[in-house]
């Protein structure tokens, strides 16, 4: 670690659990953001800013003018532009030690599990249960682990899957008949601070993953109010039953 990067991330290195192993370990680190929206805007921002060697970013989709009040780390006058380029032009901007890969495509099949492969922690910030299920299986069948999050109106949740355990819930155990159906905020709405806040909570799983410093919970549904300002918490199982995760699978 240069002298520039002792600086730069001189207030982290003063955590006691953290310091300067964490550092390297998190400068070392490959995480996979699938969905630059919402939630992925801003975990990628946190992540790059934090230190974390190589970020790649996934979407397909263009950036709007209704996108602005959630998505902050873009601007107006990259309205039109894929928001992988808009993101790695403003995240460059912010640390431009981090080496950026973009993929200006919507991830499935074979793509999306050689992008998984190589990716040593996994944030689904994606708005539909479609994606959902593809890369909660890519990750389970590589043993990546994946911190997934949504946010709809004035809710969010946040869960970790740890695919490298033994006996940890997947995400089909927690929702075994997914299906588009469901709301979206393109139909529902979303207030924009609560889908930062997850965002944050991502990034903050994602950085303790990577480092190896700090606990992080798995197994675990953790479901914001920001109407009143509360969490509630569920634990969860595997699903015995479950079409992806059960040993009758093979899996």
């Amino acid at each position: 670690m240069n002298e520039s990067e002792l600086d730069r991330y001189s207030r982290q290195l003063l955590l006691p659990n953290f310091d300067i192993d964490g550092q390297c370990k998190l400068m070392a680190s490959h995480i996979l953001v699938v969905g630059m929206g919402g939630l992925g805007n801003i975990a990628a921002t946190y992540l790059a800013t934090s230190g974390v060697g190589t970020l790649t970013l996934a979407d397909g989709d263009q950036l709007a003018l209704s996108n602005l009040p959630r998505q902050v780390l873009y601007e107006d006058t990259q309205i039109g532009m894929h928001k992988v380029a808009a993101a790695a032009e403003q995240l460059a901007k912010k640390n431009p030690q981090v080496k950026i890969h973009t993929i200006l495509e919507f991830l499935e099949d074979e793509a999306l599990q050689r992008a998984v492969d190589v990716a040593d922690v996994v944030l689904d910030c994606t708005d539909n249960f479609t994606a959902r299920k593809s890369i909660h299986r890519a990750c389970l069948a590589s043993k990546t682990p994946l911190v997934s999050a949504a946010a709809i109106r004035w809710e969010g949740q946040l869960v970790n899957f740890l695919y490298h355990q033994q006996s940890s819930p997947c995400y089909e155990c927690l929702y075994p008949d997914l299906a588009d159906q469901q709301l979206s905020c393109n139909e529902s709405g979303v207030i924009a601070p609560v889908v930062g806040m997850l965002g944050i909570f991502q990034a903050l799983e994602a950085l303790k993953l990577a480092s190896g410093c700090g606990e992080v919970k798995h197994g675990y549904l953790r479901l914001f109010d920001g109407f009143t300002g509360q969490w509630r918490e569920m634990r969860l199982t595997q699903d015995p039953e479950c079409s992806a995760c059960s040993r009758k699978t093979g899996i």
